[in-house]
């Protein structure tokens, strides 16, 4: 084989050319190796993510079939009056502060001697008042409404109303009344320059001799 070097400045060193292109091959071969490997790694990865998403899709499916067949199946009533319940007693608990013997007091003060309580029954209304209904047993009519107009005078109770009427066997009237309740009615207003009502009274001077 002949080899003719025409080159101006020959290049000898062929073998150093060899091991630079052996190299380089190399190099491309390694990058295309791992070109493909990364490339059959994705599809392998997106496969994957794709059969995820299909489970999650058809679990999501049956999850809402499920919900519309739980929906269907739920009596509204029954759970209009549970959630009314709920809120009833949670408005209960939060005022922990309600004192019974409080409220018996008041009834005491005002109970006419005609009229016996036979149940007393507090509830929450939708704007948080207390609203009280008390079952009583009077004698006449005009017992009932003394004890509505000093249940109202106390200042504890306001909108006291005459709900229910029901004559008994001995002669008695069964009577339902009901009215907004607070525990602790406001104090009265001093006129302008007055004293307050705890003020204590100046004491007596002596007169001269």
């Amino acid at each position: 084989m002949l080899r003719t070097n025409l080159s101006t400045r020959p290049f000898y060193n062929e073998r150093l050319v060899r091991i630079l292109l052996l190299l380089a091959t190399g190099v491309v071969a390694a990058l295309t190796l791992f070109n493909v490997e990364e490339v059959v790694r994705l599809r392998s990865r997106d496969a994957d993510v794709r059969a995820s998403a299909a489970q999650d899709e058809a679990t999501a499916g049956r999850l809402r079939t499920e919900a519309v067949r739980i929906r269907q199946s739920i009596n509204r009533e029954q759970l209009a009056a549970v959630q009314t319940a709920a809120q009833e007693a949670n408005q209960l608990i939060d005022r922990r502060a309600f004192s019974w013997t409080e409220l018996f007091n008041q009834f005491e003060r005002t109970l006419p001697a005609e009229v016996r309580i036979a149940s007393v029954t507090p509830q929450v209304d939708p704007q948080g008042r207390m609203l009280v209904a008390v079952s009583v047993v009077s004698r006449r009519v005009e017992d009932l409404d003394t004890f509505i107009e000093a249940l109202e005078k106390t200042g504890a109770f306001s909108e006291v109303l005459w709900r229910q009427e029901e004559a008994q066997d001995d002669g008695t009237l069964r009577s339902v009344i009901q009215g907004y309740y607070r525990e602790r009615p406001p104090a009265p207003v001093s006129a302008p320059g007055a004293a307050p009502p705890d003020a204590a009274a100046p004491a007596p001077t002596e007169a001269p001799r």
